[in-house]
C-alpha cells in the first residue's frame, strides 16, 4: 500500500480510538472503513505517514498491532476487489461436459451462458475462500498476542507421528487455540473429523493447553463431539459471546475495539439477516462493469477492459504479504 492508503488507516485508527484531538491536521470525518466506495479511494493525501503512525504508536502502545491487523483486512480487501475486476470469464472448453448433465433442459445458447456464471461464481468464491484462509486467524491470533503456527514449526506434535506437527490457528504461551466461526453438522469427511477430534490430545501430549474457540453459539451434535473431546484433553471451550468475551480479554481494551469493530459485529450482521429464502439473484457483465443485483439492492464492480478468458488475473506485487511478515 502507498503512503496515502496507510495514512489513511491512521486516520480511522485515530478515530477509533477517540484520539482525534492529538491529530489537529487530520480530517474530522473521513469515509468509513466498510463503505461502498471503491477502496482504492481510501487515502488521506498530504499527509505524512511515518510522522503520525509515530505519534499513534506514542498515544497508544497497542496502535502498531491495531494498524497491523486493519492494514492485512485493508490488503485482502483491495486484493479481492482486484479479483473481482479481473477473474477471467471461463471457456465453455473448461466446463463444456457438464452441460451434459442439463443438455436438452434449455436453449444451449442459455446452457452454455449458465455454465460459465456458474463457474466464474465457483472460481470468485473460491478465491474468497482462499484469501479468508489467510487472513482470518492471523489477524485474531495477533489481536489477542498469539501467533499463528504451520504444521511445519509446530511444537504441537501428532501422537502417531512424533516427526510431524499440528497446524495451530493461534499459539499463545502455553494454549493453543483452534478458532472457529462455526462448527456444522456436515462433517467435512470422516477423515479430516478425526483430525479434528484428536488435535486436543495432541496439545496435551506436547504439553499444551488446547483451546476451542467457536464464535457462532449454533448447537449441533458436532459441536458438542468437539467440545467434549477438548475438555477431555484438560482444554477450554469457548462459544458464541464468551468466545467473543475471552477473546476480548485476550486482547486488552485496545485491540478488543478492533476484534469489536472489524470482526465481530459484521459477522454478527451477516449471521443476523442469513435468509430464509433467497431473494432474486441478476447478475450482468459487459466489457467495463459487473452489475450484481440482491433483490432490491444493486452493487457495481469495474471490469478490467483487457481481461481475457484462460488468463490468470494480474494483481499488484505486495498483495501475498501476509500480517506479520
Amino acid at each position: 500500500m502507498n503512503d496515502e492508503a496507510c495514512a489513511y488507516l491512521v486516520g480511522v485508527i485515530v478515530h477509533d480510538l477517540g484520539l482525534h484531538g492529538l491529530f489537529p491536521e487530520l480530517p474530522e470525518t473521513i469515509p468509513e472503513f466498510f463503505c461502498s466506495s471503491p477502496l482504492s479511494r481510501l487515502e488521506l493525501p498530504g499527509v505524512p505517514f511515518l510522522e503520525v503512525f509515530e505519534r499513534l504508536v506514542d498515544a497508544d502502545a497497542n496502535s502498531d498491532i491495531y494498524f497491523a491487523c486493519l492494514a492485512a483486512l485493508h490488503k485482502a480487501r483491495l486484493k479481492y476487489e482486484r479479483i473481482l475486476e479481473t477473474q477471467p470469464v471461463p471457456t465453455i472448453d473448461q466446463v463444456g461436459p457438464r452441460g451434459l448433465l442439463q443438455f436438452g433442459g434449455m436453449e444451449a445458447r442459455a446452457l452454455a451462458s449458465f455454465l460459465l456464471w456458474r463457474k466464474w461464481i465457483f472460481d470468485i468464491d473460491n478465491r474468497a475462500g482462499q484469501e479468508t484462509g489467510y487472513l482470518f486467524e492471523p489477524i485474531i491470533a495477533a489481536a489477542v498476542g498469539g501467533v499463528p503456527v504451520s504444521a511445519a514449526k509446530s511444537p504441537v506434535k501428532r501422537r502417531n507421528a512424533p516427526t510431524k506437527g499440528r497446524q495451530i490457528d493461534c499459539l499463545r504461551e502455553k494454549w493453543a487455540y483452534e478458532i472457529k466461526i462455526r462448527v456444522t453438522i456436515a462433517a467435512s469427511g470422516q477423515g479430516r473429523w478425526r483430525e479434528e477430534l484428536g488435535f486436543p490430545e495432541d496439545c496435551r501430549s506436547s504439553g499444551y493447553t488446547p483451546v476451542l474457540v467457536v464464535l457462532d453459539p449454533t448447537p449441533n451434535a458436532k459441536l458438542d463431539e468437539l467440545s467434549a473431546a477438548f475438555r477431555q484433553a484438560g482444554g477450554e471451550v469457548h462459544v458464541g459471546e464468551d468466545a467473543w468475551a475471552h477473546l476480548a480479554a485476550l486482547a486488552g481494551p485496545t485491540m478488543a475495539r478492533f476484534l469489536a469493530k472489524y470482526v465481530h459485529d459484521p459477522l454478527a450482521e451477516l449471521l443476523h439477516e442469513e435468509p430464509v429464502e433467497l431473494p432474486d439473484l441478476l447478475l450482468s457483465m459487459d466489457l467495463g462493469r459487473l452489475t450484481v443485483g440482491v433483490g432490491d439492492e444493486r452493487f457495481f464492480v469495474a471490469r478490467a477492459p483487457d481481461t481475457r478468458a484462460g488468463e490468470e488475473p494480474r494483481l499488484p506485487d505486495d498483495v501475498d504479504d501476509q500480517l506479520g511478515a
